[in-house]
């Protein structure tokens, strides 16, 4: 993310990167997405040994939609060449243009005639003070400042809410999902004691119930709401006391009659069930075993401790 390549005699910078394709932003606001096997492989490609920009967080960044990282990465390009009269930076190679030139010309009339540029390539609301006010962002907080604000706003749902409570959440999302109907309070509790475990007991401030009510329904699945049965879960949950956080803290022993037959040794048909032990914590079948049918009712469980 953020290099800078050469791909049909035109340089490029990354702007994301999804699926195996590769989104490219130009300096003079043009866009593209090439599938990255056939990026790699075009004639004249070149990856151009040139100091990539700074990064946002990673979770920031990837929230924010491809058009507002594409319109930062195409005015990153433009910044450089006001501040140094090259798009690609200090150390890159070529001539600067005439009206660009740092030896020529000083800073406001480069952001002077920037501003012109880009609004000769269609670019809205741009003026000399747009310009510079980009730049000074840009100094401030690198990338980031280049994001149009509103964009950032509406791509983080967590708000200010500490990191670590929102890594908490989504690992007890996580370890909730696709075994049994979940409400947002389970969540919440599971979340809690992640944070205690993993930080110790009162050393991270957590927010507000009715905050935290907000947060795990901004960060659930939508297709798997709190509230909502698993769509892999095959019966209710009948366990007691707090969720198991560690392999084999609780495992949960079920038998259920298939209904199917097979043939036995004696060579006669027979009914058989199928009884396996689950891990609590993590999901995993810990053991399987097909026997004959015994006088068990379908799903019922039973709990061992674990140790």
């Amino acid at each position: 993310m953020g290099a800078q390549v050469r791909f049909e005699a035109r340089t490029w910078q990354v702007s994301g990167l999804v699926d195996g394709r590769v989104y490219l932003a130009a300096d003079d606001g043009a866009t593209g997405c090439v599938l990255a096997a056939h990026l790699v492989a075009a004639d004249g490609f070149e990856l151009l040994d040139q100091a990539a920009p700074q990064i946002p967080a990673a979770a920031v960044w990837a929230a924010l939609a491809l058009p507002a990282r594409e319109r930062a990465m195409a005015w990153l390009r433009h910044i450089r060449e006001v501040e140094t009269g090259l798009p690609g930076g200090p150390g890159s190679s070529g001539v600067p243009r005439p009206e660009y030139d740092p030896h020529a010309f000083t800073l406001a009339e480069r952001e002077h005639a920037k501003a012109r540029e880009l609004a000769g390539l269609g670019w809205t609301k741009v003026s000399r003070p747009t310009v510079q006010r980009m730049r000074l962002a840009y100094q401030r907080q690198g990338l980031l400042g280049l994001v149009d604000k509103r964009s950032l706003r509406a791509s983080c749902p967590t708000g200010r809410t500490d990191e670590r409570v929102v890594s908490a959440v989504l690992e007890a999302l996580r370890q909730r999902r696709g075994r049994r109907a979940t409400t947002v309070k389970q969540v919440i509790d599971l979340a809690e004691q992640i944070v205690a475990q993993t930080h110790g007991p009162g050393r991270v401030t957590l927010p507000a119930r009715s905050s935290l009510y907000r947060l795990v329904r901004a960060l659930s699945d939508p297709a798997e709401p709190p509230g909502s049965p698993a769509r892999t879960a095959t019966s209710p949950d009948r366990a007691a006391g707090p969720p198991a956080l560690r392999p084999a803290e609780r495992v949960h022993v079920a038998t259920a009659r298939l209904s199917i037959e097979v043939v036995g040794e004696d060579g006669r048909p027979a009914a058989v069930s199928v009884t396996c032990a689950l891990d609590g914590a993590t999901g995993c079948v810990l053991a399987a075993v097909l026997h004959p049918q015994q006088a068990v009712a379908p799903g019922v469980h039973r709990l061992v401790p674990g140790p």
